[in-house]
């Protein structure tokens, strides 16, 4: 794997450490306090070209490869992961689904808009009674004619309550053993304002505020097979190829968290004072700092590595789970060890680490658990699936 970044890769650094610095980290704070980012946000970011990474140029994406992406989520998710979240979802988890198994229509119809920031996508995967068990989805697409039929409820889904496309999963098998679980679900790209789709704002979440939350209803929303993604029966492959990636994009956040940890912390080392001297002097005060570098440095790699797999055609679903494993509990360990070099300061949201910690944790959670990826990864070890 080749280390040092293309010109092209730290011209985009570079423009997102600058964007970042201007745009998001002024507001974190505030955004958190009032459960919302400022909705403009959206179109800064595709002015600049951070909603249309990897995306062909002909579909109005801003091209670029998957380390550049993640070179930009990492600074998303220094500045706030919520900010992170609307690229990871509408264009990690939507737009590059729309531009891997859609129709070209599909991709002309939507990308331009998703690229744009004209159009935001949400992921409808996750359901109240299924998270990590998703092969088991209960919402429906019944087959009326050349149409569909969806019934069923999403919940906390990412950009819920802004998205104007949802990429909604639902079983549309029979009830022969061939159509039940994985295989009989198929994926559809349904517009939001569509008669019987319902949205409800999930609030007061610990992190992650200033993220839109919801859960949505579907009571007969009516779209036709031309809004279907790929083929019936398949939706699952869909899914699982598009989390795949985002496990990438949440691991690069995740480093982005980890380092703001570590830039907060080293600064206030430097600052604070007790026994007479600065505390960054004190050994056990350098041991939290260290402990936080080393995981920035070996979560980035990891993070890296997975890029690098995805550009050169090889495997890497394993390196995903591995990735997101790693950096989201790192990410927790930083924001842990930052709080504690903060003290009682870290506590109170006048200092940045408390809002990193109610962040961080909720990386363990999403994009499949901490324990589903160790699963995943021994399955891959091992070959033998323990769920």
């Amino acid at each position: 794997m080749n280390l040092e970044l293309s010109e092209e890769q730290s011209a985009v650094r570079d423009l997102a450490v600058s964007f970042t610095d201007r745009e998001i980290v002024p507001y974190a704070a505030e955004w958190d306090r009032a459960e919302s980012v400022d909705l403009a946000i959206i179109g800064k970011l595709a002015k600049v070209g951070f909603l249309g990474l990897t995306i062909p140029e002909e579909y109005g994406g801003s091209g670029g490869d998957h380390l550049a992406y993640c070179l930009v989520l990492e600074e998303l998710g220094r500045g706030d992961s919520a900010v992170r979240g609307i690229v990871s979802v509408s264009l990690g988890l939507v737009g590059k689904s729309v531009n891997a198994f859609g129709t070209e229509e599909q991709k002309r119809h939507w990308l331009p808009r998703l690229t744009s920031g004209e159009a935001l996508g949400c992921f409808a995967l996750t359901e109240p009674g299924t998270g990590s068990d998703a092969a088991n989805l209960t919402t429906r697409a019944v087959r009326d004619g050349d149409n569909w039929l969806i019934s069923g409820a999403k919940t906390f889904i990412t950009n819920g309550t802004w998205a104007d496309v949802a990429l909604v999963f639902a079983r549309t098998g029979g009830d022969g053993p061939d159509q039940q679980g994985h295989r009989g679900i198929t994926a559809f790209l349904v517009p939001t304002d569509l008669p019987g789709f319902t949205r409800t704002g999930i609030d007061g979440k610990l992190g992650l505020r200033g993220q839109a939350t919801a859960g949505l209803s579907f009571e007969n929303v009516r779209v036709p097979d031309s809004a279907r993604l790929g083929e019936v029966g398949k939706g699952f492959t869909v899914a699982m190829a598009a989390l795949a990636k985002g496990r990438m994009s949440v691991a690069a956040g995740c480093v982005g968290i980890a380092r703001a940890c570590l830039e907060a912390a080293v600064r206030y080392a430097g600052e604070r004072e007790q026994f007479g001297k600065p505390i960054a002097s004190h050994q056990l005060v350098q041991e939290l700092l260290a402990g936080i570098a080393v995981d920035v440095e070996a979560a980035r790699l990891l993070t890296w590595k997975v890029a690098d797999h995805i550009e050169r055609g090889l495997p890497f679903a394993t390196e995903s789970s591995i990735a997101k494993l790693y950096a989201s509990e790192a990410a927790v360990r930083a924001a842990n060890n930052a709080l504690q070099v903060f003290g009682g300061y870290g506590f109170i949201d006048e200092y940045p680490v408390g809002k990193y910690l109610r962040d961080a944790r909720v990386m363990t959670l999403y994009e499949g658990t901490s324990q589903i990826h160790q699963l995943l990864i021994g399955r891959a070890l091992t070959g033998v699936n323990a769920f």
